[in-house]
């Protein structure tokens, strides 16, 4: 029987707790596919995956990750939209084709065995085909499944993005940047904010930032996105931070806009949590929490990517050995990065 390299979490204090086994390579049901692995894209999720600070379920020994870019090696009898050597990504939730995600008993990585994986057999219907004329790598089309769909719901899965509005990004990692690039291709303007003047300057110079913010520089950032856009706001907002950052993010939308609350990286002392309610109120804006997005949000997203062949930010791409992938995940705590952490399984070592 022929076997392959996975990684599972036996037990979940810290991503050193990643195991590598070996296991068969699964046989496809009639109406799957199986797909040989290329790259993994990590995401914050996986890490408070790994240390047990996810507040969602989470299976037991799971192989962890969720976002897979690969090729089909073998197909179902019951499948006629696939074949083998298509190149492929596959949707973060298996259970939502299209609307919102209703519970995350569907998620790769988390209820369901992820993709740390060399070979994975999946339901066709939660796979996209990638045209054969795009240019983008492994690593950039597996950055697609979860931030590539999260950017493309929070701009387009309520009110969508008009060309000329404003679109306020909060940090430099995957979710923004790759949500800039999104904007920037679809005719808006674009503010992000970064602790480093640094990022900010590789922000604007590569990706076209039409205004960056330091937010240390400017703690009251949102006067700078008032002032930015003649007291108008922001028309959206990625907002990566959560209980910290919210009250500015109100302070900074536009009346009606849409603030897309996408992450936690920003924690708030409960007795100095703002008042959203009255907040939001105030400017009559729609504050969405965002659970990822569909697997037509994905079809959507790479539909868009692909045939601009937009130059989506992987930062830097690791191994498939144990300690190459325990150095990706340590990259990507250490916050160093603009853009995706990805893993290659080109070399296995």
């Amino acid at each position: 029987m022929a076997t392959q390299q996975v990684f599972r979490l036996p037990q979940r204090n810290s991503f050193h707790d990643l195991t590598v086994s070996t296991e068969p390579i699964p046989e496809p049901s009639s109406q799957e596919v199986l797909i040989k692995i290329r790259s993994v894209a990590l995401n914050f999720r996986d890490f408070v995956v790994s240390n047990g600070q996810y507040p969602f379920p989470v299976k037991d020994n799971v192989i962890p990750c969720s976002d897979l870019s690969g090729d089909i090696v073998k197909v179902g009898s019951q499948v006629d939209d696939f074949a083998k050597g298509d190149k492929v990504v596959a949707s973060f939730d298996l259970k939502t084709l299209y609307g919102a995600i209703r519970n995350w008993f569907g998620s790769l990585g988390g209820c369901q065995d992820g993709v740390l994986r060399e070979y994975i057999a999946l339901p066709s219907v939660a796979v996209v085909k990638i045209s054969p004329d795009s240019t983008l790598s492994y690593p950039q089309l597996a950055s697609l499944v979860c931030t590539g769909t999260t950017a493309w719901n929070s701009l387009y899965g309520n009110i969508p993005l008009k060309p000329g509005q404003t679109v306020l990004f909060l940090g430099t990692g995957g979710v923004s940047v790759t949500g800039l690039i999104l904007a920037k291709a679809a005719g808006a303007r674009t503010i992000i904010t970064s602790s480093s003047d640094e990022k900010l300057k590789h922000v604007q110079e590569k990706y076209g930032a039409d205004h960056v913010i330091n937010y240390k520089t400017h703690p009251e950032w949102s006067k700078e996105v008032l002032k930015l856009t003649n007291n108008h706001g922001a028309d959206y907002i990625l907002e990566n931070g959560g209980a910290g950052t919210i009250a500015e993010s109100i302070n900074s939308v536009a009346y009606g806009g849409i603030i897309s609350v996408i992450g936690f990286l920003s924690p708030c002392p409960q007795d100095k949590m703002p008042d959203v309610a009255a907040l939001a109120l105030s400017k009559g804006a729609v504050v969405r929490g965002i659970m990822v997005g569909s697997k037509q949000q994905l079809e959507d997203v790479t539909r868009f990517v692909t045939t601009k062949n937009l130059d989506l930010p992987v930062e830097k791409v690791f191994g498939f050995g144990r300690e190459d992938v325990i150095a990706a995940f340590e990259y990507l705590v250490s916050g160093q990065h603009v853009g995706k952490v990805c893993i290659s399984l080109d070399e296995i070592n």
